[in-house]
């Protein structure tokens, strides 16, 4: 195994461990006290508000992009991170359902991916 096969299982076990910690404590909070709990709270507010937070998430990993700061874009895609993986579980999704259909895509280039997704939306409006 080459050195770099090496740090990119390690980051993979980390990332999938941390997000499937991150996964268990949203489930375990989303059905908590809003008033002292912040998923809680989401959840309470229903699923538009889980899905407008995603959006102004989205919208501050563009201005921190814009702004330059490395360490801002960070900041920002954790905390867009944070919000789409409400939305997943909102919706009965885990993360590794993500991880799964991006391994899924692994080798694909986006113009190969893209050009399958758009074939399946015309047969499904076609059928």
């Amino acid at each position: 195994m080459s050195p770099t096969e090496n740090v990119h299982d390690r980051m993979t076990d980390l990332s999938q461990d941390v997000l499937a910690r991150l996964a268990e404590v949203i489930d375990a909070r989303k059905a908590g006290d809003p008033d002292k709990s912040y998923v809680a709270r989401l959840f309470h507010k229903g699923t538009d508000a889980i899905l407008k937070k995603i959006g102004e998430e989205a919208t501050e990993v563009v201005m921190a992009g814009k702004d330059g700061d490395p360490q801002k874009v960070v900041y920002e895609v954790a905390d867009l991170w944070f919000h789409s993986m409400l939305a997943l579980s909102a919706f009965g999704l885990t993360p590794d359902d993500v991880l799964t259909e991006l391994q899924r895509r692994e080798g694909l280039s986006g113009l190969e991916e893209f050009a399958a997704r758009k074939a399946q939306r015309r047969e499904g409006e076609e059928g």
